[in-house]
């Protein structure tokens, strides 16, 4: 999981301040050299670590102990808000043209995740209301045209292309396509390489020049680390990038890139992407206050929030409640609820927004199990599904056979599926007594 290595070194160290009485200049030194060395093993800028620390120091040496904080809790605001505005304070939104079409052109190396993060970025915005577009302007990488087509209809978003003319001429053509067609966001999947050259910055000026974009959103891949830093400042500075959008945010990666970036450029991290799947899910608006909160192991709740409430629509979330008040929930229901958790980026990256989730290790995820209760669900006929104490030992049999499961392992998910129901009956009767309860007051 991301910071998972950082969070763990940074609660180690704020963890032996927790028997101190008071903080002494001494107490706060000694939590820094650990906090310094966590950081540096997380690839985080050498000169953003120094700056960082002593900043965090100067803050916390002296502090007086505020009355509901312990001396470690009093360290890790300060250092919660240092990280906060190293980060850039707040999340800094998407500039939008007030005369439409707003132009976002998407930059970086090949292999940073342009083009299914250009898909994932063009989905979001649907979401939020917006008419995007995605412009094809990557004319040398095999079947990259295709792939952006490929990631649109996933989606469904136009895909505008010209095969294999001059990048400047479709940025240009692609421009006046999404005015006549109404469509008011263009995002520009422009051509990467292996390396910075002169060539591939002369072309991304030539159409910078040409639509003069509303936004220049650089994709570097978190999981490169400090070379991520090294890529976004050689861009900030040969072509004038307003913000960064980080890949791979979920995988093993140390944390350095997203922690030193906007330092080191002073461009704000616009977007990360935490999934390979193409789903609006797998990428989130950057905010540094989560971010922090999401190092320093105290996990991510709004976010969390945020992705169960685009995984439901308001009509499934009546239906849901209707069915919990009235004890039909069903198996079918059940398997909804774990369609649900894949939605949202699976298990792991729920655990990862979790206060502590962070210490849960990924390989102690059985994603197997989950496979397991999708099979034995589906092996099942609607009628079982809807009403499982049908289920006799011969049934019970076949949907094992049917799922590569054992009727021990069957047994196993009816008996959470009745424990489940369970629960959700005595939620709804704790409800309607605390109604009854309150009526008399409102009158």
């Amino acid at each position: 999981m991301a910071f998972e290595g950082l969070s763990a070194k940074l609660q180690a160290a704020f963890k032996k301040l927790g028997s101190k009485g008071k903080l002494t200049e001494k107490d706060v030194k000694e939590a820094m050299r650990e906090v310094r060395l966590a950081l540096l093993e997380a690839d985080v800028n050498y000169v953003v670590v120094k700056d960082f620390v002593k900043k965090v120091t100067d803050r916390a040496i002296g502090a007086n102990i505020l009355e509901s904080l312990t001396p470690a809790q009093q360290v890790i605001k300060i250092v919660n808000d240092e990280l906060c505005e190293l980060m850039g304070r707040s999340n800094a939104k998407l500039n939008f043209n007030p005369n439409p079409p707003t132009v976002i052109m998407l930059v970086g190396l090949q292999g940073a995740g342009k083009t299914t993060m250009g898909g994932k970025l063009a989905g979001w915005l649907k979401s939020q209301g917006k008419k995007p577009l995605l412009v094809a302007a990557d004319i040398y990488r095999p079947a990259a045209i295709k792939q952006l087509q490929v990631v649109g209809e996933k989606f469904e978003i136009p895909v505008f292309e010209m095969g294999q003319t001059d990048p400047v001429t479709i940025a240009r053509e692609a421009k006046q396509h999404a005015m006549r067609y109404l469509n008011d966001v263009v995002i520009i999947d422009t051509a990467g390489r292996l390396h910075i050259d002169e060539q591939l910055m002369e072309e991304l000026q030539g159409i910078e020049k040409a639509v003069k974009p509303d936004e220049i959103l650089l994709t570097v891949d978190a999981m490169t680390g400090q070379d991520a830093v090294n890529v976004a400042e050689s861009f900030s500075s040969q072509v004038g990038i307003t913000g960064v959008i980080l890949t791979k945010l979920d995988g093993d990666t140390r944390g350095g890139a997203a922690i030193s970036v906007r330092a080191v450029t002073g461009k704000p991290i616009k977007f990360c992407g935490i999934g390979e799947q193409l789903n609006i899910n797998n990428i989130e608006p950057f905010h540094p206050e989560r971010m922090a909160s999401r190092i320093l192991g105290m996990g991510d709740v709004l976010t969390l929030i945020e992705k169960a409430q685009s995984a439901y629509d308001d009509k499934q979330a009546a239906e849901l409640e209707k069915k919990m008040r009235s004890a039909q929930f069903t198996l079918d229901d059940f398997l909804e609820q774990f369609n649900q958790v894949k939605k949202m980026g699976g298990i792991g990256s729920i655990l990862n927004m979790l206060p502590g989730g962070q210490n849960i290790s990924e390989d102690d995820i059985d994603h197997k199990q989950m496979a397991r209760v999708e099979a034995m669900i589906l092996s099942m006929t609607p009628l079982e599904r809807r009403n499982p104490s049908i289920l006799d030992a011969k049934r019970k049999k076949r949907i094992a056979a049917g799922s590569g499961t054992s009727v021990q392992q069957l047994n196993q998910l009816l008996k959470q599926f009745e424990q489940s129901k369970q629960m959700m009956k005595q939620m709804t009767q704790m409800q309607r007594k605390g109604f009854r309860k309150n009526r008399g007051f409102f009158r």
